[in-house]
């Protein structure tokens, strides 16, 4: 569906592998390639031998963020529109109901970088840079970032990051936790799929119930997002995994889950 254009679409053992295709100015995004990243997400949501996801770019970069082309010449009205598609994106990324994760294999930054801060989980090359340099020319994190990253490493961080434009390499970023881990450039792709692999060997129902309550939590209050994650205990005990887990723990054996 996607082999020869602007995003390609893999899906192998259970996880599918979307991958930013515009190589020649480092997967910059722009209307055609977000909405094909939509696109792919979307079948990703609904292919049934799609268990997780993994997003990497073709090249030497993630993605080096929107097309600056593009921003220097269109009307704002554009720019607002390039930025609501990428909201949806983003959004679509932690709404998915599946393990997303970033394999970051080069520069993350601006937009390519908020693109990352959605997903569930990152992992990063050694030589990965990130940054929201937004500001340097101008214009601000309008594809969630200034909502997603101080959530992941704190206000003060963010802020710093976000009003001065400055790049950090990927063991900074790890050291934020902006990253969960840093791997050599030739690891990232079976090091992406290996933690994928352990993730998937564990309850569907479970995974993405306990991403909903974390999601869905962020926005309550402590003792709101304490009561939501009981809630969604009590779902999960509705569920045939956990009669299999709990079950398995207790004669010792490992459990066989059946997604339902």
């Amino acid at each position: 569906m996607f082999e020869q254009d602007v995003v390609r679409y893999q899906v192998e053992d259970g996880i599918v592998r979307i991958v930013l295709n515009r190589p020649d100015c480092l997967n910059a995004m722009n209307r055609p390639l977000l909405r094909q990243l939509l696109a792919a997400l979307e079948l990703a949501a609904v292919d049934e031998a799609a268990g997780a996801v993994i997003i990497t770019g073709h090249g030497r970069a993630f993605s080096a963020g929107a097309d600056i082309r593009f921003l220097n010449q269109a009307a704002p009205a554009e720019v607002r529109e390039l930025a609501r598609l990428a909201v949806a994106v983003t959004s679509r990324i932690e709404t998915l109901g599946k393990v997303v994760l970033a394999a970051v294999n080069g520069d993350a930054l601006g937009g390519g970088l908020e693109i990352a801060e959605a997903c569930t989980l990152r992992l990063a090359a050694e030589d990965a840079r990130f940054g929201h340099p937004e500001v340097s020319i101008g214009a601000v994190a309008g594809f969630g970032g200034t909502t997603r990253l101080p959530r992941l490493i704190g206000k003060g961080r963010a802020a710093e990051l976000l009003l001065t434009g400055r790049l950090m390499d990927a063991e900074e970023a790890c050291r934020l936790g902006l990253v969960n881990r840093v791997v050599a450039p030739q690891d990232l792709p079976a090091e992406s799929e290996k933690l994928l692999r352990g993730i998937l060997a564990q309850s569907p129902t479970a995974v993405r119930l306990s991403w909903e309550a974390i999601h869905r939590g962020l926005s309550l209050t402590e003792d709101e997002s304490a009561r939501l994650g009981a809630d969604y205990f009590g779902l999960a005990a509705q569920s045939e995994d956990f009669r299999i887990g709990t079950r398995a723990f207790l004669d010792k054996q490992t459990p066989s889950f059946k997604g339902r």
